[in-house]
């Protein structure tokens, strides 16, 4: 048994982490402002983690094995986690996003599949004095935010650290708060148009639940340290998530093309935009492969938004 601090885990994976940490025998502490109850069983401490005093005071003198972050967004936030879990435990994980390798915002190797070392955050600059506290901000440089936090982290001297860095996750129906698996299994099954790229390039994905059951292997077997990519196996496009989709409401999706530059739907990427995950298959992680849940995952969505499948 470890004693396992959660920092959010109030919805969609990280609650599943937290209900698979109990349920595995671990004593876990949840943090978060309160919006949200964890299961029965768990401690829970009211704080907003922004308020460095407030979270060291909250924290008393516990004392954990490893600390799982959920929603930590800017070098900001994690400047203050890093120094109130100083000497509080020995590994931190961050949970954080393929949104690290959009080449969009970061000056990329070519590659249809990126390992971890493309975005190294022992080297990427850190500035703390940009506006993270304004939210347009920080939506409008989210990826960024992630790869400055991890940063942070990484330079810390106090605990190992560890990221996560997830694909686009689904599945959960209408607990994927997302909605993007809602916005095609909706327009789909009505035969509204889907915006897509002319040559849509493929992406990865990862379940909810695979994702659940990745950062508790993270938090309780191997002690590997720095960035792990986090994906199901196998690559697909907008087109390939369409046909899923299709298969179960009995329409044919209906594409309209936008010019190269232009916004498209969600998953329908004109730039090269996956992650190879060899690293954590080397640690010992075994992934499935999307062709295998996404079915189930389209047929959720269909069910917990009602639509008519013909």
């Amino acid at each position: 048994m470890q004693r396992i601090c959660v920092i959010g885990g109030s919805r969609y994976f990280g609650r599943l982490l937290v209900e698979r940490l109990q349920a595995t025998g671990h004593q876990v502490t949840v943090i978060n402002r309160g919006s949200t109850q964890p299961p029965a069983g768990v401690e829970h401490l009211v704080v907003d983690r922004n308020d460095e005093a407030s979270l060291i005071a909250a924290l008393g003198s516990r004392i954990f094995e490893v600390v799982v972050d959920q929603v930590c967004y800017t070098p900001v936030q994690a400047a203050i986690a890093a120094r109130a879990f100083a000497g509080r435990t020995r590994r931190y994980i961050m949970t954080s996003t393929i949104e690290v390798y959009d080449p969009a915002t970061a000056a990329l190797p070519a590659g249809t599949s990126v390992p971890e070392e493309s975005v190294d955050p022992a080297t990427w600059l850190v500035a703390m004095d940009l506006p993270w506290h304004d939210e347009a901000y920080l939506e409008a440089h989210y990826a960024e935010g992630k790869r400055q936090a991890e940063a942070v982290f990484t330079r810390a001297d106090s605990f190992a650290f560890a990221s996560v860095r997830s694909a686009h996750v689904l599945g959960g129906g209408a607990q994927e708060f997302t909605g993007r698996l809602a916005h095609y299994t909706e327009r789909i099954a009505r035969g509204d148009e889907i915006a897509v790229h002319a040559e849509a390039l493929p992406t990865v994905f990862i379940h909810h639940e695979e994702l659940a059951d990745l950062l508790l292997w993270a938090a309780t077997a191997p002690d590997f340290s720095g960035p792990v990519n986090a994906c199901s196996d196998g690559l697909l496009d907008v087109h390939d998530l369409a046909a899923i989709i299709a298969a179960q409401t009995g329409r044919e999706p209906v594409y309209r093309t936008v010019d190269a530059g232009g916004t498209a739907s969600p998953f329908s990427f004109d730039r090269r935009y996956a992650m190879s995950n060899t690293r954590a298959k080397q640690l010992g992680f075994a992934f499935s492969r999307t062709a295998d849940w996404l079915p189930g995952a389209v047929a959720e969505a269909l069910t917990a938004s009602a639509a008519p499948v013909a």
